[in-house]
């Protein structure tokens, strides 16, 4: 069985605006993360972005803009992501079970790569990101201030992550 990493997007891959992000010039890359993320390829980690897209379902913005934020990212980073999940619904518009804090992207990806939950990890910015990864025994962090009840590890500096891992 393989062992992976899931990342939230906003917040862990580019910058939380406190926005949607949808537009290439909005999509900054999180400060070490390419780095970080480089670290992780080479401990053999899969890399799997799940992301809540609510802004699909509301018509704020397409697919295919979401996905162009992700090439960008892609071609910035060396194609280190193995795979994207998204939910595009949004509470007020349908119910998903996809949607975090439901778990439905994580249970796809680890099918799909045979990857073992107990040797993987969720990287998030907010609860409803930690929930699912606790509930299918993936080890959790937490990256930004405050208090996380779900987060195995809390971290500020994004660039702990392969400590984190490499020392649990």
């Amino acid at each position: 069985m393989n062992k992976a990493i899931f990342l939230d997007r906003d917040g862990i891959l580019n910058v939380e605006r406190g926005d949607y992000t949808y537009k290439i010039q909005d999509f900054q890359i999180t400060p070490n993360i390419i780095e970080t993320l480089k670290i992780c390829k080479i401990l053999k980690f899969i890399l799997i972005v799940v992301t809540n897209q609510s802004g699909i379902s509301q018509g704020i913005y397409s697919r295919d803009d979401m996905d162009l934020c992700h090439q960008y990212f892609q071609q910035q980073s060396g194609n280190l992501i193995d795979a994207f999940y998204h939910a595009p619904m949004h509470p007020s518009i349908s119910s998903s079970l996809s949607r975090k804090p439901n778990s439905l992207m994580f249970e796809r990806a680890i099918y799909r790569f045979n990857i073992d939950p107990k040797q993987s990890w969720m990287v998030g910015d907010k609860e409803r990101d930690l929930i699912p990864a606790r509930k299918l025994n993936l080890k959790t962090i937490f990256v930004g201030s405050g208090k996380c009840h779900y987060a195995d590890f809390a971290i500020k500096d994004i660039s702990k992550i392969p400590d984190i891992i490499s020392n649990a």
